[in-house]
């Protein structure tokens, strides 16, 4: 089963885009908007859950990729 991946603040500068679980970060970009896209990008190839945090860390939006639960 793949890692979840978070779009959070890098305390280099710029957004890390990280799997649950990760040492490095998989990019970081200096918007947060880059950040997302490759983390939605990524998510989808997966089937994963994208938690994006705000500058705070607090988790501000969760999107969930992959095979619907309920189809209908």
């Amino acid at each position: 089963m793949a890692a979840n991946i978070h779009v959070m603040m890098s305390k280099d500068g710029g957004w890390d885009v990280k799997r649950d679980g990760a040492v490095r970060a998989s990019g970081n970009f200096e918007t947060q908007e880059e950040a997302i896209e490759f983390a939605e990008e990524e998510g989808k190839r997966y089937s994963v859950e994208v938690f994006i945090h705000g500058e705070d860390g607090k988790i501000r939006k969760r999107e969930a990729f992959g095979k619907k639960l309920y189809p209908g």
